[in-house]
């Protein structure tokens, strides 16, 4: 059995199992939250564990619900029984003790209406992200770097670890991040075709399959873009309201996501339509058909997936450890852009992600107006590949990418 690397989001994983009677973990297929469910020992211990992949099983919870809730209970892949929310919600109306059922699912329950309002009021609702560079290299000791800088902007100390290109054709699915790198494609083609057409097919009726996998891959080719649904239809040769339709399932399947503009500053010219991310940077590049991150082939790609890198990290350590922090981005329409605003707690922190090791003047452009216009801002960041960190002026910082998601 392969070493077992543990999870940012653990501690408040066990925290929500302390306080609610039924706690939801979700995310993207084959981001581990089987693993962490059976192999933390804090999570697991005193909890039977039961899959819904396990067809004898679905056919009988969905006979007789019931019968699995004797005891604390972990439940896997739930969105496949809906019939089991209601005999646990009807449970836990008559026993609210904490931490009796532990539900798991590769759809987003909390976007399919008839879970989340049977419920209301009686569930948490976490999701594990894609690794983390951290959980990937086994050093979650310690509070990640950008939770203490957001309050301390104090300067990392050392030279930093560059992202490599092949860490974020990886992405941060386990199978393939911890895995040989020279099996990457025939991984994520498999991981496409089984898991992503068919849990897709079993949560909505998909009329046309491959105007559904077009759309998927106009979708990573547009990773960390403004998203334009009218475009996006076109290209795909879709109506506005059926391409509108899938990017809902994408979402509630954790395959992209949409990244809100920030709007609380004093600019009138801000767009504000959402940016779209492929939710891993590994998939986006199988998806886009990429498999080299040579400078020079594709630079505007190449940036695209460093950042989409970038944003699933991110998402991942605000997820496990400032679960009330806001993720956005700003963009002044034909004037400055910058990729991430992090808000927490009327402190606001700007990240411009640069996928070169140099950088210089004009990539500060963005950093700059937004922290004129945001008196907010305590650090504005230009996140490069680079390994040394240095404070230009005030709130203006140069960091690595290797220290910021260390």
């Amino acid at each position: 059995m392969t070493p077992y690397l543990p999870r940012e989001i653990t501690s408040r994983l066990i925290q929500a199992l302390e306080r609610l009677p039924v706690v939801v973990l979700s995310g993207l297929r084959q981001t581990g939250k089987s693993t962490l469910l059976q192999r933390e020992q804090a999570v697991a211990a005193g909890r039977a564990y039961h899959t819904m992949d396990d067809f004898a099983l679905l056919a009988a919870a969905r006979e007789n619900p019931e019968s699995l809730l004797k005891n604390a209970v972990i439940l896997d892949e739930v969105q496949r029984c809906p019939e089991i929310l209601l005999a646990i919600k009807k449970d836990v109306d008559g026993n609210r003790r904490p931490g009796r059922f532990l539900l798991s699912g590769s759809a987003n329950l909390a976007l399919l209406s008839h879970v989340s309002e049977t419920l209301s009021g009686r569930a948490a609702y976490l999701t594990l992200q894609p690794m983390t560079r951290r959980e990937i290299g086994g050093q979650t000791d310690k509070p990640p770097f950008i939770t203490e800088f957001i309050q301390t902007q104090v300067l990392p100390h050392g030279k930093a670890d560059p992202v490599t290109e092949q860490e974020v054709l990886a992405g941060g699915l386990p199978p393939a991040c911890l895995g040989p790198a020279d099996g990457l494609s025939e991984w994520f083609r498999g991981y496409v075709q089984t898991y992503v057409e068919r849990d897709l097919r079993q949560l909505s009726q998909i009329t046309d399959l491959i105007a559904f996998r077009t759309l998927a891959q106009l979708a990573a080719l547009r990773t960390g873009q403004v998203l334009v649904i009218s475009m996006l239809a076109r290209d795909a040769k879709l109506n506005a309201s059926t391409a509108g339709r899938y990017l809902d399932l994408l979402e509630a399947s954790f395959l992209i996501r949409r990244l809100p503009p920030f709007l609380k500053n004093r600019s009138s010219r801000l767009i504000k339509s959402p940016k779209l991310y492929v939710t891993d940077s590994g998939i986006a590049a199988y998806l886009a058909g990429v498999d080299s991150l040579e400078p020079g082939q594709d630079d505007l790609l190449r940036g695209a997936l460093f950042e989409t890198y970038m944003a699933q990290n991110l998402f991942g350590l605000l997820e496990a450890y400032l679960p009330d922090a806001q993720l956005a981005f700003w963009h002044e329409q034909g004037r400055h852009e910058v990729d991430f605003v992090i808000e927490h707690k009327r402190k606001v922190m700007a990240v411009e992600v640069k996928a070169a090791t140099r950088w210089n003047e004009s990539d500060l452009s963005g950093l700059r107006a937004f922290k004129e216009r945001t008196p907010a801002c305590v650090a504005a960041i230009l996140a490069y590949n680079g390994r040394d960190a240095v404070e230009l002026d005030d709130k203006l910082f140069v960091i690595p990418q290797g220290h910021l998601l260390s």
